[in-house]
């Protein structure tokens, strides 16, 4: 086995050496087509390494972003719960980045005329967005709907979202759905939260708050 190497050693090496003797012999004839060759090697390894970095760039921005989605996604409606009204805010701005939404931005704070988060849906509509993180056994009153809709006039927005961590009285769910008002409830946030888009919510509009032995069940849970 040994002596097979060293034979094969010494033969790669004879024709290594023969080549390199028959280049210095007959350089004045084959330099055109060693340069040739070697410009045509170079430009092909330079042109494989830029593909192989655009790969990898790219393959490195979309696991960014699909652990950024994850992540999104990872939010437990307790951790929602143990938000500050701003961090809430900023949750459901980065939901409506995630579901292909532009020009958004917190506008939430003292002076903000009834809305927390504007920007564009990706049909390119205008959206006014009210977030409150409330504790689960409070309920949403019909007049902060009104507040909403003088927002969408402020705004001259196209639709108006309410965005809560808890439900809506059923007085405040009609007034949504007269007046057009996307109303997110609890079990919906969790579903926009977990993956499902925002315009999706609206063929759910009005509808998941349940019966009355749902409702039974949610004071149970929440102590209300």
């Amino acid at each position: 086995m040994l002596r097979r190497r060293v034979r094969r050693l010494k033969s790669a090496a004879a024709v290594g050496g023969l080549t390199l003797l028959l280049l210095v012999v007959f350089w004045s004839v084959v330099w055109p087509y060693v340069t040739g060759a070697l410009l045509v090697g170079g430009v092909a390894a330079t042109g494989w390494w830029l593909w192989r970095t655009d790969r990898l760039v790219r393959g490195r921005d979309r696991l960014w972003r699909q652990e950024e989605a994850v992540r999104a996604g990872r939010r437990t409606l307790a951790e929602v719960d143990a938000m500050t009204g701003t961090e809430f805010e900023d949750l459901v701005a980065s939901l409506c980045r995630r579901d292909g939404c532009t020009d958004v931005r917190r506008v939430g704070g003292a002076n903000d005329n009834g809305a927390d988060v504007v920007g564009r849906l990706p049909d390119g509509r205008s959206v006014v967005i009210q977030c409150k993180r409330y504790a689960p056994t409070s309920t949403i009153a019909s007049r902060e709907l009104r507040d909403l809709l003088g927002a969408k006039v402020h705004f001259g927005a196209d639709l108006a979202v309410f965005v809560t961590t808890t439900r809506f009285s059923r007085p405040s769910e009609r007034f949504a759905l007269q007046h057009g008002i996307l109303a997110v409830h609890r079990d919906h946030l969790g579903l926009w939260n977990n993956g499902a888009s925002l315009l999706s919510l609206s063929e759910v509009n009005g509808r998941g708050q349940g019966d009355s032995r749902h409702r039974a069940r949610w004071k149970q849970a929440y102590g209300k």
